[in-house]
């Protein structure tokens, strides 16, 4: 009882700290760019988890160093960058909705790599909701036509990155500590980064010459330490005390929390739209559903 009481708890505080990402990520990118963000977030969550977690590295069984390099990339270094990039042509809360592709996602992942069998309801499921998704990408594209919807593709391709990364996690990191597969993730993950960043001419005056670079950065820091260092840690708790499907489930969560951010930064958000988002959690929803 008291575990299922956890998963919960775990799944609420998730989805209010990741569905708050999103507007984050939209104001950081009036000061810095989607590469600068990226990067720029992927050090200082290196940084806290490394010196919260680095003694906790020698516990990593050699076996195992590989597949947290591989969930370190897919789950962290990429997404961090494709949906910065994203947000410069879609709103936050339209990103945050396409996100909630990933428990689809997880299901054809799990069945076409990982040989979990799916039933013909998942399968309904993954159909639903991809016709959701289009349909709130078609009907987006005609109400916002000086935002470009083939952005959606990043976030898109993110939503599989994450399903990869969870099922990773599920089956050859179930017995390593959540803070010990974060600070893992980021050996690997830091130096990459840091060399972006340094790529994007980040330190540079003309850089700190920007009005809106501090609000910027400071938006980013919260991301780091918030929406990346202790949600990572969470997430890869609440992997380990549930299942691959529930854990994605705080995907349903988010977009609640980002379309409120998004109303209050007077973002569109239209009855057809509002459909199609019902559309893909309809599909989400019979996807995950463990009857047959």
């Amino acid at each position: 009882m008291k575990n299922i009481n956890t998963k919960w708890l775990y799944l609420v505080i998730l989805s209010i700290i990741w569905g708050s990402s999103f507007i984050l990520i939209k104001k950081a990118l009036n000061g810095l760019t989607p590469f600068q963000i990226g990067g720029l977030r992927n050090v200082l969550t290196g940084i806290i988890l490394l010196t919260f977690g680095y003694t906790s590295l020698k516990n990593i069984k050699k076996p195992q160093w590989k597949w947290i390099a591989i969930s370190g990339f897919l789950g962290s270094f990429f997404p961090a960058f494709l949906f910065a990039i994203a947000e410069t042509e879609i709103d936050s809360a339209i990103t945050s909705i396409l996100n909630s592709l990933v428990p689809l996602n997880t299901v054809l992942m799990g069945a076409a790599v990982f040989k979990i069998t799916s039933t013909r309801r998942q399968l309904l499921g993954v159909i639903i909701g991809f016709i959701g998704t289009a349909v709130l990408i078609f009907r987006g594209s005609e109400i916002n036509p000086n935002q470009n919807y083939l952005y959606a593709g990043f976030i898109i391709l993110s939503t599989l990155m994450y399903a990869a990364n969870v099922n990773i996690i599920k089956k050859h990191l179930q017995d390593v500590r959540p803070l010990t597969i974060a600070a893992g993730n980021y050996v690997f993950i830091v130096v990459p980064a840091l060399i972006v960043l340094l790529f994007t001419d980040f330190f540079s005056a003309t850089t700190f010459n920007s009005e809106t670079i501090w609000t910027a950065i400071l938006c980013v820091v919260i991301l780091s330490v918030f929406g990346t260092a202790l949600a990572k840690v969470l997430f890869n708790k609440l992997i380990q005390i549930s299942t691959p499907v529930f854990a994605t489930s705080v995907t349903y969560l988010m977009p609640i929390v980002a379309l409120i951010w998004g109303l209050l930064d007077g973002e569109a958000f239209t009855p057809m739209q509002g459909l199609a988002t019902l559309v893909i959690l309809a599909g989400v929803y019979i996807a995950n559903n463990r009857r047959t």
